[in-house]
């Protein structure tokens, strides 16, 4: 595989940490995103340490300066951009009837609109250089839909609409754009669920079990490379059989 640099978003901890770590596997370089900047710090110093070429980015998905920014920097003084993986995202849940306007605003700029931007920074080098990777990290609710968050899930199944409308768009340049939808993942958004409520969901999983970040990074990974060049505008679900 030749080497290519890979701008990960979200990647201080989680899913994002594990499609860096899987990607600096292979050899390519990475641009490790968040806004904890000593998280960052601290988990390039492990990547090195392991032989990875790595670039510490702060970006703020809320912002559009912020990412205009980091991916100007990171272009810049590390080379261009031809995988991206829109992992970051937040939520603020609540019951639709009740939920704040500024909650629904946020978790959209930050899910879907901050992931849109960076899609259109990461375009440019990707149309200059024929060739790109985007990989956008939806979700199993984007699919299904779950009470309490229909901000998330509004993100998430726009996320999917967005992946696909991009494939079509950038397919001529050998550019694809595909997204993996994630079933309920053992991570810091998951371990705050009570033991009822994980019982329960693992009653709705064939496979029985949460899945790991490295679940997810496997798919990133595949859709990354040279073997994935001709799927584009896919919606790859790695959910453990929760929804077919």
């Amino acid at each position: 595989m030749s080497e290519r640099i890979a701008f990960v978003t979200g990647a201080s901890r989680g899913i994002g940490r594990a499609c860096a770590l899987s990607l600096a596997a292979v050899g390519h370089k990475v641009v490790i995103a968040a806004r904890n900047v000593d998280s960052l710090e601290a988990f390039a110093g492990e990547l090195r340490a392991g032989g990875a070429t790595v670039f510490v980015q702060p970006i703020d998905l809320g912002s559009s300066d912020s990412i205009a920014e980091a991916f100007g920097r990171a272009q810049k003084d590390f080379g261009p951009v031809t995988i991206l993986v829109n992992n970051a995202g937040i939520t603020k849940d609540g019951l639709a009837l009740r939920m704040k306007k500024d909650d629904w605003d946020m978790v959209i700029q930050t899910n879907l609109t901050g992931a849109f931007l960076c899609c259109q920074q990461a375009m440019q080098s990707m149309l200059k250089a024929r060739w790109g990777r985007i990989i956008n990290i939806s979700s199993i609710v984007g699919e299904t839909g779950n009470a309490g968050q229909a901000n998330y899930v509004a993100s998430k199944a726009g996320l999917i609409g967005l992946t696909k409308t991009l494939a079509q768009e950038l397919a001529s340049r050998t550019i694809t754009v595909n997204a993996v939808a994630p079933g309920f993942i053992e991570t810091d958004m998951t371990n705050v669920l009570s033991d009822e409520v994980k019982s329960k969901l693992l009653g709705s999983i064939p496979l029985k079990r949460l899945g790991k970040p490295e679940d997810i990074a496997a798919a990133v990974k595949f859709l990354a490379s040279e073997e994935a060049s001709y799927i584009t505008g896919h919606v790859l679900d790695v959910n453990g059989g929760m929804y077919m």
